[in-house]
């Protein structure tokens, strides 16, 4: 080529599987591959996928891309993982995993962590002392929903301790395909941040403390020394090099999980730019200069894929898992009864439907807690389903609700999310597979009365920003030029017609919230109903 250009090869790995992608230094993507991966749901909420199955889909990917030739080989000259958080997996010490990963949806150690946050002297569940020092030091506290990764290492501590014993370290995703690529056992502050075990206070001197980790009862030395997520971690191994098809002198960045890298694709890299990812799961995060904790609504800024800034992480458990769901368990279900197979276009179609109904649904509406909820209530008792359904009720009525139930959800995390910031949300950028819904888009452009920028290739966020990651770490670009490098394609404003309905059954949808959690809790074996107000 002779544009003088380098390029990036970014990876991608969310829990349907990893995205590979080839990206210029100025983070034009010019080829984006994707492979699935199986997902494996246990009895006593287990969720754990295979660490071996991650890097033969992400080797397959990566052929894809390279033999379509789009650069020379040569010019590749980095490599950056995004990845989901909140995940485990034990390594023995020459870098081989010792079980399949314990990923973000696994609940398995809430008993554990109550063992360790509880006291004679509570609030919401959590000993006042160690609750102050969490917050002080962490922003946050290990939640009782089991689903951080100091959950998942105690629970193989006390479920598995021959595993515990032979692991040589606990590993983020990120981190694992890092210590694939480069043999360095490492994590960087913002991984590392969901087990509550590091001074987060200062980003320029993030460490584990001695304190958290000994409420904590991890051993420091089964975990990675810490990075930034601009840090070069080194050049590739050989052998990691010929499994992806790439040269031997791409040097591996750090990188950063999934929620931080989306920040930086969705062009919004500013101080209180907005972007909400609208994946198997969802969030609506900025970037902040500050330090801060909502407890009460499992809201905190932490470290973030800038070195310089924090960044306001929430998460609603099932997003697109919803439709997901629909399809898979309801209107495809392999179970005999379906009369016709999965058309490859069943997104396309689900969104036909759901456009034939009109907005509100009926007065249908459709909870989208089908695997609990952490934001903003952490409270893995919660379950989804319909309300006020009739038998006049029609199945576009049904679709559209799952479409707008997963808005008033959003709704619910705006609110708080707006109090955290102490200003009013402008635009919000929209990036993830459900970002390529128009219908979607403008759903909640109308339930949130806020504009809504559906970026360009949205279902790319996380590949393009750890290519921007890459991109800052080898000194092409900066953080604060990124946001003119992220297209809109389109902008979707509030329909004022529809406010009447949206707020009527956003209410209604906060009472249901109200009035069925405690029977939720009762059904679902909570000992504990916590106290959280909407």
């Amino acid at each position: 080529m002779s544009n003088g250009l380098s390029y990036i090869l970014a990876v991608d790995l969310g829990t349907s599987g990893p995205k590979v992608a080839l990206v210029s230094s100025r983070g034009e993507i010019l080829a984006c591959e994707f492979e699935p991966v199986k997902l494996c749901l246990l009895p006593g909420g287990g969720a754990e996928q295979s660490p071996t199955e991650w890097w033969s889909a992400i080797c397959r990917a990566s052929h894809r891309v390279l033999d379509q030739n789009l650069a020379p080989i040569e010019r590749i000259s980095a490599l950056c993982c995004t990845t989901q958080w909140s995940g485990t997996i034990p390594v023995d010490p020459g870098g081989a995993p010792l079980s399949d990963a314990i990923i973000w949806m696994d609940s398995r150690g809430a008993a554990h962590i109550r063992r360790i946050t509880g006291g004679l002297i509570e609030l919401e569940g959590y000993d006042i002392t160690r609750l102050v020092n969490w917050v002080r030091l962490t922003g946050g506290i290990p939640g009782q929903a089991g689903k951080d990764p100091i959950a998942h290492i105690l629970y193989i501590k006390h479920e598995c301790p021959e595993l515990y014993a032979a692991a040589y370290k606990f590993l983020e995703p990120k981190d694992y395909l890092n210590l694939r690529l480069t043999g360095q056992y490492a994590a960087t502050y913002d991984s590392i941040c969901l087990h509550w075990i590091t001074d987060n206070r200062d980003l320029r001197r993030v460490d584990y403390h001695p304190r958290l980790l000994a409420y904590s009862t991890l051993d420091r030395a089964k975990l990675p020394d810490l990075v930034r997520s601009v840090d070069i971690l080194g050049p590739i191994l050989p052998e990691a090099a010929a499994d992806l098809g790439l040269g031997p002198k791409v040097q591996v960045i750090a990188g950063s999980p999934d929620i931080q890298s989306t920040a930086i694709g969705s062009g919004a890299v500013r101080d209180f730019e907005a972007h909400l990812y609208l994946g198997t799961s969802s969030w609506l995060a900025c970037h902040v200069p500050y330090k801060k904790t909502d407890l009460l609504h499992n809201m905190a800024s932490l470290p973030s894929a800038r070195p310089d800034r924090y960044l306001l992480t929430n998460e609603q458990e099932c997003a697109g898992g919803c439709l997901t769901y629909l399809i898979d368990n309801q209107i495809y279900a392999d179970d005999g009864l379906a009369t016709c197979p999965k058309p490859a276009d069943i997104y396309a179609r689900i969104n036909q439907v759901a456009a034939n109904a009109q907005p509100g649904s009926g007065k249908l509406l459709f909870l989208p807690w089908l695997y609990g909820e952490r934001t903003p209530v952490d409270d893995h008792t919660l379950r989804g389903g319909y309300f006020n359904q009739a038998l006049h009720t029609s199945r576009a009525e049904q679709v559209r609700a799952v479409f707008e139930g997963v808005a008033y959800n959003t709704r619910w995390m705006l609110g708080y999310v707006e109090k955290f910031i102490k200003r009013r949300l402008d635009a919000i950028h929209a990036v993830g597979g459900g970002a390529q819904s128009d219908l979607w888009c403008q759903i909640h452009a109308d339930v949130l009365d806020r504009p809504v920028r559906q970026m360009k290739d949205p279902v790319l966020a996380s590949v393009r920003g750890a290519a921007f990651i890459a991109s800052v770490a080898m000194g092409y670009a900066q953080f604060d030029d990124i946001h003119q490098r992220v297209e809109v394609a389109q902008t979707y404003y509030p329909q004022t017609d529809n406010r009447p309905i949206y707020n009527e059954l956003y209410r209604e949808y906060l009472n249901i919230y109200k009035a069925t959690r405690r029977i939720y809790a009762r059904l679902n074996g909570s000992t504990r109903i916590r106290a959280n107000q909407t």
